[in-house]
């Protein structure tokens, strides 16, 4: 087989998902905006065709590399990885007849009022949501469903441009932020209060073989808004029981309303008052190094099970649940630049054996926003065999560890 992947370079979390692809033994070519120099050494030599275009979501300069890469050997799969490309490699692969995921299930996977209408006629629970053209739009929604509601662009990815909005003038002010007045269309949904997290799959021919289950400590919505705060993303060890069952059929049951066939899948949802709804879903892996964190939680290699679920279709590797897993993201105190590190020794000291690894931006480098995200400043990483230990571990850095910027 004759895989061709797009952008290995970066992030650089990409290359791993193109060593994967390399340890099925495919012929494996790439598409990239950056020289194959930027690829270490090990991958260079691993490729088989190699193709340079200044966007990788300039559909015609992608169906170009692609064609040029099919010369030699018939690609048989394109592969995209990251939000931005999936929609261009979809329709890449229609015009070019390749097989995979299709430009309606991607389509689907990025248009959020049109994932819901989806979900909702496959009679998924979910808020409730429509697609905004019009201030008008908005204010008849807001009239209809009450506040609080959510805000967001329809492709929208985790927390970016979303507002939440409690009365008429926060949400004339978001409307304003979103340039609803001059035309774009967004998605206004219900606001369900209670707590999120996120079902992730492997999913070959429709179905998950390979799952994982991860909690927000806050909520995104809250994390991303709050300075103080050192957010947590925790995946559990405990999926295979059946507090999650429910979870599991939803993540099943969104697959195959939106026809996802053989991909990752990264799927948001919501426990509360009103039980368990589903929020929105991208057929793509989660972001902030989250399958780092599933490799390391389950002492296997996620991204050549990915590789062998894309070439072979089945996937010969299996979790072992063994331990429970979680970064923690830690803000400085102000904007600015770092200053140094208060804390931080004690914990490494007292949680050695627990901690996967730290990251310290050097005292002198400049502050990121609490905007940028869990990854945007510090962060650390520890696994557990037990959740609820892992847990008050996360809780102890957080409170002991103090980003001092100036």
């Amino acid at each position: 087989m004759h895989v061709a992947f797009v952008e290995p370079s970066f992030p650089n979390n990409q290359r791993e998902f193109l060593r994967g692809l390399l340890s099925t033994g495919a012929r494996v070519s790439a598409v990239s905006e950056r020289p194959l120099e930027a690829l270490p050494r090990e991958l260079r030599e691993g490729l088989f065709q190699f193709e340079r275009v200044r966007s990788v979501v300039d559909e015609h300069a992608l169906a170009e590399a692609v064609k040029r890469l099919g010369q030699k050997a018939r690609v048989d799969r394109l592969e995209a990885t990251v939000e931005a490309h999936v929609m261009a490699a979809a329709h890449v692969r229609e015009q070019l007849k390749i097989h995979g995921t299709t430009s309606k299930t991607a389509w689907l996977c990025r248009d959020k009022p049109a994932m819901k209408e989806a979900v909702r006629a496959a009679g998924i629970a979910c808020a409730a949501s429509a697609r905004v053209q019009s201030v008008a739009d908005a204010e008849a929604f807001a009239r209809k469903v009450g506040y609080p509601l959510i805000c967001k662009p329809l492709d929208g990815a985790g927390a970016s441009g979303t507002h939440k909005v409690g009365n008429d003038q926060e949400l004339a002010t978001a409307l304003d932020a979103l340039r609803v007045a001059q035309g774009r269309t967004i998605a206004i949904e219900e606001f369900l209060s209670g707590h999120e997290g996120f079902y992730d799959t492997l999913s070959v021919a429709g179905k998950p073989v390979i799952d994982f289950a991860c909690h927000y400590f806050p909520n995104v919505l809250e994390a991303m808004r709050t300075r103080w705060i050192s957010p947590q993303i925790v995946c559990t060890n405990r999926i295979d029981t059946d507090s999650y069952r429910e979870l599991r059929q939803m993540g099943q049951q969104v697959i195959q309303a939106l026809g996802i066939w053989t991909s990752p899948t990264h799927m948001e949802w919501f426990f509360g008052e009103k039980g368990l709804k589903f929020s929105e879903i991208g057929c793509r892996p989660p972001g902030v190094g989250v399958w780092d964190l599933y490799c390391a939680a389950n002492d296997f290699d996620l991204y050549a099970a990915w590789g062998h679920a894309i070439v072979h279709e089945q996937v010969p590797f299996r979790p072992s649940r063994k331990y429970a897993a979680g970064m923690i993201a830690l803000r400085p105190d102000r904007d600015g630049t770092i200053a140094g590190y208060d804390g931080l020794d004690r914990i490494q000291q007292e949680f050695r054996e627990w901690i996967l690894d730290v990251h310290t931006p050097p005292p002198g480098s400049p502050t990121q926003g609490v905007e940028g995200g869990y990854m945007a400043n510090a962060w650390l990483r520890m696994r557990h065999p037990d959740y609820d230990t892992l847990r008050a571990m996360l809780d102890k850095v957080g409170q002991t560890v103090k980003v001092r910027a100036r």
